[in-house]
């Protein structure tokens, strides 16, 4: 069973230690199968409910695992002579997992042959630019399976030089912008700091991000509540399944790194319309320390028993609209005042609540889908802060999926915004990695 486990990126793991020399006769017979039986229940929880439990990695997780009695399924299966079918039954059998498995083993293989990644200088490249690191470029676009269109990137030289120096074409930046939406990075082609940072990456690289992504899979349950919100934190990107089936999706921002959004199963009871924003206190002797009477009047805002609060309108750092949810953590979705932050391709900016891109449009979807789209409409046009309870709670999952399957079915990486990769990666067998973590910085005090 061991041998497949390559498949799901646990090929570094080693579930049986090698056996101590000089033991024979009946005592290593005992030994070896005792310590075969602790190998098997041990590849079993990793592939059950991943190798890592990730409440030791975060102060706060509360995303469900699955929960298997291994024992008790080990004996059935041993009995049965059925432990091929067990096991593979143990780790997730939905097309994402089985797509992110196929990507890993390739990439591995391109790892094993690759000859090690000369990092590209840095500098930015515009299409018509001359430079020596294209011929580079091209090489880890290739190794990459991004399609160059037109091959020939050499161009006649200028006058007086000899050497026919390498060419950006259009064609190589349109291969550029292929891998910029795959990373979440601005499909313009120009090869600037973020574009270089991925191409950077080796095919090493990525099977290690894919092993991390097949492992936090594994944490989750392996049947999601048809109807939910998933919100993936690390690609800064919402979706909402209706009964099984995606019916919308859209940009979110999200905890910049040291704010980051936490892993969570909370969900969403009812709708805030024209929410008033009490500040917390982190903010209020932190970034609002200082402020006085007039930016609490220019802001909206005024003390209620030591509290600043600002006033619901277009200018509250909420938004219009607000999405309560039931956690300790006084994490919820909500509107914004500065919607052309979505524009960004970096949108690790807030404080660690979760801005959604048209938030009063997906506000009045959920209230149609709910049934209470009337009472949503009244409390909106009141002016007031105004609470519309969901007759059914949606379950909203805080997910941190840095690989994962876009819309075209095709794998999509991204980078490490919160550096949470590391420690799950060592445990995987993986060696320690510089990670991609987010540049931006929360440039606003809204949460």
């Amino acid at each position: 069973m061991l041998a497949d486990r390559a498949r799901h990126g646990l090929d570094r793991v080693a579930f049986l230690p090698e056996q101590e020399s000089g033991v024979s006769g009946g005592s290593a017979a005992a030994d070896e199968d005792i310590a075969r039986t602790r190998a098997a229940l041990d590849y079993a929880a990793a592939l059950a409910q991943g190798r890592v439990d990730p409440a030791t990695l975060h102060d706060v997780y509360t995303l469900p695992r699955p929960k298997v009695d291994l024992v008790a399924g080990l004996a059935r299966a041993l009995a049965a002579n059925a432990l091929p079918a067990w096991f593979d039954g143990l780790a997730p059998q939905d097309a994402d997992y089985a797509a992110l498995s196929a990507a890993y083993i390739a990439f591995s293989a391109k790892a094993a042959v690759a000859s090690p990644t000369i990092a590209i200088p840095s500098g930015v490249i515009r299409v018509g630019m001359r430079d020596p690191r294209v011929a580079t470029i091209v090489e880890q676009l290739v190794e990459s399976g991004y399609t160059i269109a037109a091959p020939d990137i050499a161009a006649p030289p200028p006058p007086g030089q000899t050497a026919a120096p390498t060419l950006y074409t259009q064609a190589l930046a349109d291969a550029v912008k292929g891998l910029q939406t795959d990373y979440g990075i601005a499909a313009d082609g120009v090869v600037g700091p973020d574009t270089l940072k991925v191409l950077n990456l080796g095919a090493g690289d990525r099977a290690r991000s894919l092993a991390v992504g097949l492992e936090r899979r594994r944490w989750l349950a392996r049947t999601a509540p048809a109807t939910r919100i998933d919100v993936n934190t690390a690609s800064a990107q919402l979706r909402y399944y209706r009964d099984g089936v995606l019916v919308d999706q859209r940009k979110v921002i999200v905890g910049e790194p040291g704010r980051e959004t936490p892993g969570l199963s909370s969900p969403i009871y009812r709708l805030v319309a024209n929410p008033t924003w009490t500040v917390p206190k982190s903010i209020q002797n932190g970034e609002m320390a200082n402020v006085g009477p007039d930016y609490l009047a220019e802001h909206n805002m005024v003390l209620r028993d030591g509290w600043i609060v600002q006033q619901p309108g277009p200018s509250n750092a909420l938004g219009l609209v607000k999405f309560d949810m039931a956690n300790d953590q006084a994490i919820y979705l909500h509107d914004t005042s500065a919607p052309g932050l979505f524009d960004r391709s970096q949108r690790h900016l807030s404080h660690g609540c979760v801005r959604v891109e048209d938030a009063s449009g997906f506000a009045q979807m959920l209230a149609d889908d709910a049934g209470v789209a009337d009472a949503w409409q009244t409390a909106q046009m009141s002016g007031e802060m105004t609470f519309v309870p969901l007759p059914t709670r949606i379950p909203v999952r805080l997910l941190y999926h840095n690989v994962y399957v876009g819309d075209d079915g095709r794998v999509a990486f991204r980078t490490d915004p919160y550096g949470w990769n590391d420690p799950v990666a060592e445990r995987l067998g993986f060696a320690r990695a510089a990670a991609n973590r987010a540049e931006a910085k929360a440039i606003d005090i809204g949460p």
